[in-house]
């Protein structure tokens, strides 16, 4: 079980990469619409899990890999963003969500 601690940083972390997301798409992301969905921080507060949800039709694997190969510019934009509220910024690991599309893809069935 988390601690309050690790929820009130995965939180934030969650907040703020969704708004590096969202301010920066066009320049840094090629323009896609990336959903930060959940963000889960180890007990050392050391590194974070990222899922991510792309909305675009695009091969979401190889955007997950060309995000984790750009983590360290992600983790500076983030740390530009939380220096005062953390310590050290996490590092950071991106993996696909795919909830939305398993879900659509069962209401396609059940349809």
């Amino acid at each position: 079980m988390a601690s309050i601690r690790q929820a009130r940083v995965e939180q934030l972390i969650q907040q703020e990469l969704s708004m590096i997301f969202q301010r920066n798409a066009k320049t840094h992301f090629g323009g896609l619409f990336i959903t930060v969905t959940v963000v889960r921080i180890s007990p050392d507060l050391g590194s974070a899990r990222v899922y991510l949800s792309i909305m675009d039709k695009v091969d979401k694997p190889v955007v997950i890999r060309e995000m984790n190969g750009r983590s360290k510019m992600i983790r500076g934009m983030l740390g530009e963003s939380v220096g005062k509220q953390l310590r050290k910024v996490p590092e950071l690991h991106f993996f696909l969500d795919d909830s939305l599309d398993y879900s659509q893809q069962i209401d396609d069935l059940l349809n």
